[in-house]
């Protein structure tokens, strides 16, 4: 039985891991993860039940300095992520200094007034020794609720987190039912998991240039799911590598995409992709709002 409700903003710079640790917790592959910066772009709120407790936890874009309209966006939506939450978890790597978006964020934090936590990932990569001094400047710059070292790659430190965060928590009724376990829905979430493959296969800026949209999705009687997948593109010269010599390459992302769609949607599922070429889609407003980057 639910009880209490406690309303999380994870964030962060590019890469530390937010995504990783948002899955992490709640068990399943929601927030697509790749080894490329700014691969979150919306926030996107993940649903856990732990005893009486909801927590709806935000995942946010990685915090960076935006080069389009897309990444204002993205900027904008980590600077209203961090107000009106129950608490903020500001997730950084094990370094012993701060850096220009640490220090922008903690400066957030401040402002917005909520208590934090802060979460030090990536500790299967250092000695205990460096942890000390990663834990020491981070907790002269702020006062932190706590202080919490985790491996969400490795599962390391997450029940700590929990407990920490469950403090938070306000009494409340349930805000998303049992079997809900995110805010975004199906089609979107099969469209990240394509975008993510994209990430992964493809090299330097042309994977941040796309977007993808499912244009059909539909059950047949037998339980199989029929779906259309479009993927955008910002040049000519881009839609060929992502199709690639004998469409080679879109059949690679194709199958990739279609393992991890199956293992969430838990059905086969029939999918065809297509390529098409938008320019500039990143600075268009229409076009943002069109693949569900709006202001709301």
């Amino acid at each position: 039985m639910i009880t209490k409700t406690a309303m999380i903003t994870i964030c962060g710079r590019p890469n530390v891991g937010k995504s990783t640790l948002t899955n992490a917790l709640v068990g399943e592959k929601i927030a697509i993860v790749t080894n490329k910066p700014q691969t979150t772009r919306n926030r996107i709120a993940a649903v856990l039940n732990r005893g009486e407790t909801q927590f709806v936890l935000m995942d946010t874009p990685g915090f960076h300095k935006p080069r389009t309209r897309l990444g204002d966006y993205m900027v904008k939506v980590v600077r209203e992520s961090v107000a009106d939450v129950d608490a903020v978890v500001l997730v950084v790597e094990p370094i012993a200094s701060i850096g220009p978006q640490e220090a922008a964020l903690i400066e957030r934090i401040k402002q917005s007034g909520a208590p934090s936590v802060l979460v030090i990932n990536k500790i299967d990569t250092v000695e205990k020794d460096a942890l000390l001094a990663v834990i020491s400047t981070y907790a002269q710059a702020h006062s932190f609720s706590a202080i919490v070292p985790i491996s969400a790659k490795q599962g390391d430190g997450l029940e700590e987190l929990l407990d920490e965060l469950e403090k938070f928590a306000e009494p409340g009724p349930q805000l998303f039912p049992d079997d809900m376990i995110s805010d975004m829905p199906e089609k979107q979430i099969c469209a990240e998991l394509v975008r993510e493959k994209l990430l992964l296969c493809l090299d330097k800026e042309i994977p941040h240039g796309t977007a993808v949209a499912v244009t059909k999705f539909s059950e047949r009687e037998n339980g199989i799911i029929d779906m259309d997948v479009t993927i955008y593109c910002e040049k000519d010269s881009h839609k060929g590598i992502i199709i690639g010599k004998h469409g080679a390459m879109l059949k690679k992302i194709g199958a990739m995409a279609r393992e991890d769609i199956e293992a969430f949607m838990g059905t086969k599922v029939f999918l065809q992709t297509w390529v098409k070429v938008k320019e500039n889609w990143r600075d268009s407003n229409a076009l943002l709002r069109n693949f569900g980057f709006t202001e709301e």
